[in-house]
């Protein structure tokens, strides 16, 4: 029998009572079976603490597996966040120091071109002058000819 089986005889018991005339609250009851229900209540209550026990025991082992878990997932969740903003943060510094290479390389090429199309100029002025000094010469060499 369990305890609750025990306390709801005990309850029958009571309520079976005889009333002891002149008295509201006194009655006459079965003191051999109510000692059995209480030594069956002194029984069984060790095994329904020990199940108690091992239900709180049972609870704190599943709350603390359960805090664990949650603590392993905030930890994921935390380095993976961080592995994505490191990520963000080196894709940030690629595209600038890209951008900074396109930069110097545009640059470069407008410096290169200027300095091409100064030398380019600077030749063509030399050989324009030579045609032009070439030019003269056999323009007085014509001249010369033309007067012989």
């Amino acid at each position: 029998m369990n305890i609750e089986d025990a306390l709801e005889s005990m309850d029958e018991i009571l309520d079976k009572a005889i009333q002891v005339p002149l008295s509201n609250k006194k009655g006459l009851v079965d003191v051999e079976a109510l000692r059995e229900l209480i030594d069956d209540i002194r029984f069984n209550l060790p095994n329904e603490i020990t199940q108690a026990r091992n239900l709180v025991n049972d609870r704190k082992v599943i709350i603390s597996d359960a805090k664990q878990e949650a603590d392993r997932i905030i930890r994921k969740a935390e380095d993976r966040a961080a592995k994505l903003v490191s990520q963000q943060e080196i894709t940030r510094q690629a595209n600038e120091k890209a951008n900074q290479i396109m930069t110097n390389a545009q640059t470069k090429y407008t410096e290169l071109c200027n300095t091409t199309n100064e030398y380019v100029d600077s030749m063509l002025t030399r050989v324009e002058e030579l045609l032009t000094k070439d030019a003269a010469d056999i323009k007085k060499a014509r001249i010369a000819l033309k007067r012989k």
